[in-house]
């Protein structure tokens, strides 16, 4: 690996030659594109010269072994294990390194989060997912906005749409789409009785406009008084907006901002990420019928995890994993989650590289 070094060093110093010049500076579009790529060889020349350094280490420790000074030789033949093994560590980090990045890794998203089977449990839970994804996004300095929801009287939420920005906001999370379990004693339960309920969760990665082409004449607009639970929160004005596209029947409304024109403006902003989000699903899918991946294909109705509230546990189905710290994960403490993911992902990617 260690002769591919002078041309990620070459790619990097032409990268960093176009960044400086005034027309791609002036060119955002063109300079972020750059910028995502020059992140994606940086970490790849470090590692690939940290490669480099521990190999020559290794190879001088091999040498003075040889050598007639016992004290010499002794403290070379410690070292020899210690930099073998750094040496394994770092050509698998090279490897992973190496496996393409998703292009689709740097986006920000747009994330649906919908009560299933369970009733107003099931929409208790929905509220706590996105509490658990807000203060995560707050840990890793992300931007979170809801954009729309359907709140219960109780406090859940039927449906709540957010988006999330910030550095590998898609890379961290695409792995939350699919039917998340929980199976707890509800607020709304005298007899003491565990309940299971379930709430499905979308992760769609947000595309610019200039990535989706939906024509004027394709959409259906509709506009109408937005409402909230029991009647409250009615508006005097037909504010809120449903947008039918009518080629693929998605439906989106939108009625949780001020005015008509904001309402449209999100509506159409979901429209473009689930119209994006449906042709990378053929995509994927064509994928998977040539290998299934060990973490899960992002079906929607793929139950990926249970939160079991009695005995405080985590179990992702999907990789096999189980942690007793339920209650710090709801706070937003995700990172030992997300890190597994990630690793096994990788593990599976570079199965299929090799």
């Amino acid at each position: 690996m260690i002769e591919k070094l002078p041309d990620f060093k070459a790619q990097l110093e032409e990268l960093d030659k176009r960044l400086s010049e005034p027309d791609v500076m002036k060119d955002m579009s063109q300079y972020k594109n750059l910028m995502l790529e020059r992140s994606h060889i940086v970490p790849i020349v470090e590692e690939l010269s940290n490669l480099k350094s521990l190999m020559e280490n290794l190879e001088d420790n091999e040498a003075l072994s040889r050598e007639d000074d016992e004290e010499i030789v002794a403290m070379a033949k410690e070292e020899i294990p210690v930099l073998k093994e750094k040496i394994e560590q770092s050509e698998r980090r090279c490897k992973m390194l190496l496996i393409p990045p998703d292009p689709l890794e740097g986006k920000n998203i747009i994330i649906e989060i919908r009560a299933g089977t369970g009733g107003e449990e099931a929409a208790l839970f929905a509220a706590d997912l996105y509490r658990m994804y807000s203060y995560y996004a707050e840990s890793m300095h992300w931007k979170i906005q809801e954009i729309d929801s359907n709140a219960t009287e109780l406090g859940g939420y039927k449906e709540i749409i957010l988006s999330i920005s910030g550095k590998d906001v898609y890379g961290s999370l695409r792995w939350e789409s699919g039917v998340h379990r929980v199976q707890r004693v509800p607020e709304t339960e005298s007899g003491g009785r565990i309940h299971t309920s379930a709430v499905t969760v979308a992760v769609l990665p947000e595309a610019e406009e200039t990535e989706i082409d939906i024509r004027q004449e394709d959409l259906r607009i509709d506009v109408m008084r937005a409402g909230g639970p029991g009647g409250q929160c009615v508006n005097t004005t037909e504010s809120a907006v449903r947008i039918t596209h009518i080629p693929s029947g998605l439906v989106v409304i939108c009625q949780n901002q001020k005015s008509q024109l904001q309402n449209k403006v999100e509506a159409m902003r979901v429209l473009r990420s689930r119209l994006y989000d449906l042709e990378a699903g053929k995509k994927a899918k064509e994928r998977a019928e040539e290998r299934k991946s060990q973490v899960g294909s992002g079906d929607r109705s793929e139950r990926i995890r249970t939160y079991n509230f009695p005995q405080n546990r985590l179990t992702d189905h999907r990789i096999n994993l189980t942690l007793y710290k339920l209650d710090l994960i709801m706070e937003g403490q995700l990172q030992d989650v997300i890190e597994a993911l990630k690793v096994a992902a990788g593990e599976q990617a570079l199965k299929e590289a090799t």
